[in-house]
């Protein structure tokens, strides 16, 4: 990490690498041996920006990234190796007219160059893409009173592999109700490219559509949140194929639909117990679409309707010690029973977990922790894995995808490194 203060701004330059290897026996209803799965991995990241002023009422920032990833994995017999190079190029320029409007305006662009081999004991194959894009924005802020203030903003999109030009309205209404309430209206269009895995194989396709629309309430007072928030969008052009799975020779389109409308609530309180700060989230989603190799609707099987989260954190302060506990629930998975006519319209059992968490301070900047993830031996199910073919009796055998392990329990150590004597890592565990 290297930062230099500049005359008139802020230069920085940050860059990572990293290398693992992996390998592990992974159970298969269809294999008694299980299939032998092994990775290696080297990523690089470079990231350089600058932010700073020209003139009075001028800002500047911009920033050029680069990342390499190269993956090697051996399924069984099978030999893959991916190779993406990527970078991001930035300009924004900011400019304040005065304390009620505010500009900003600029362009980027991304390039992608990804490669993969695929070798099996009688078979190789080499397929990718390069994906250059090119995008221009500006958002102006509005604000045209102490209680009322607007955003707008347009982006436009050049996709080099596409050929075709997205153009992306956005914009978001604020009103305060009251002293400590405001709510808020949101509405955006946005484009996403189909994932690697689609486009190795097929680039005669179009950018995914999803279109926005938001209404948020807020209200905050004397270290209270309460958050509600409805929302609506919608999805077209989503990536259809005609096999289990992206293949090679797979038919692809961008005929695929879908919808997601939902409500999320959220509540923290630290004031009302003393040395006690806790927080309750709650969302409910009603999603379905048409992609993949589904020809109708259905519900993802990664989209849970219900989902709660309640977390606590308590201070005692004669023990130098803060205890947390945080409980997790969400209704059960969508999955495809292949012994009915269905799709994707089973589910699994519900999912909960209590975990506990103590942290004690051996110093101010130095902190003990410990945790135990699941202390009530939930035994959760993600999913189920049916064999390829019946058996004699004419069943799909199935098993059921669980965690490697129901609990596991982490004793860490944590420093902080401050110029801040009184500084920790203590809100954040």
């Amino acid at each position: 990490m290297f930062r230099q203060q500049l005359d008139q701004g802020v230069l920085k330059v940050y860059a990572a690498f990293d290398t693992s290897k992996f390998q592990l026996q992974q159970d298969d209803i269809n294999t008694e041996e299980g299939i032998d799965f092994k990775l290696n991995n080297q990523n690089f990241y470079l990231n350089t920006s600058y932010k700073g002023t020209l003139g009075k009422q001028w800002g500047i920032t911009t920033g050029l990234s680069y990342t390499y990833a190269k993956d090697k994995i051996w399924i069984n017999a099978q030999h893959i190796e991916d190779t993406e190079h990527a970078a991001h190029l930035k300009l924004k320029l900011k400019k304040r007219f005065n304390s009620r409007v505010k500009l900003n305006f600029g362009v980027e662009h991304f390039m992608t160059d990804f490669k993969e081999r695929f070798q099996a004991e009688s078979t190789f194959a080499s397929y990718g893409y390069r994906n250059p894009i090119t995008a221009g924005f500006a958002e102006l802020d509005l604000i045209y009173s102490k209680d009322l203030a607007l955003k707008v903003g347009l982006r436009s999109d050049y996709s080099g592999i596409f050929k075709t030009m997205e153009v992306a309205p956005r914009a978001a209404i604020a009103y305060k109700t009251s002293k400590n309430g405001q709510v808020s209206l949101a509405y955006g269009h946005f484009y996403q490219n189909p994932s690697r895995n689609i486009l190795k194989f097929e680039q005669d396709l179009k950018s995914q559509k999803a279109s926005h629309y938001i209404l948020n309430y807020q209200y905050t007072h004397k270290g209270r949140i309460f958050r509600a928030e409805v929302y609506n969008k919608t999805y077209d052009h989503l990536v259809k194929y005609n096999t289990e799975s992206p293949e090679y020779f797979s038919a692809f389109e961008s005929s695929g639909e879908g919808y997601a409308q939902g409500l999320d609530l959220f509540w923290r309180d630290n004031t009302s117990v003393p040395q006690l700060d806790y927080w309750l989230s709650y969302s409910y989603l009603d999603t379905k679409r048409e992609f993949n190799n589904y020809n109708t609707k259905v519900q993802p099987s990664y989209a849970t309707t219900h989902n709660l989260s309640v977390v606590g954190k308590y201070w005692i302060a004669s023990w130098k010690s803060q205890i947390g506990a945080a409980y997790s629930m969400a209704s059960g998975r969508p999955y495809t029973n292949p012994n009915t006519s269905g799709i994707l319209d089973q589910r699994t059992k519900g999912f909960h977990s209590l975990s506990l968490n103590w942290s004690y301070l051996l110093d101010q900047q130095k902190i003990l922790y410990c945790s135990v993830n699941n202390v009530l031996n939930f035994k959760n199910v993600y999913g189920y894995q049916y064999a390829d073919v019946p058996n004699p009796n004419g069943v799909y055998t199935s098993r059921a995808l669980t965690p490697a392990s129901d609990q596991f329990f982490f004793v860490g150590f944590f420093w902080t490194l401050s110029s801040d004597p009184n500084d920790n890592q203590l809100n954040t565990l």
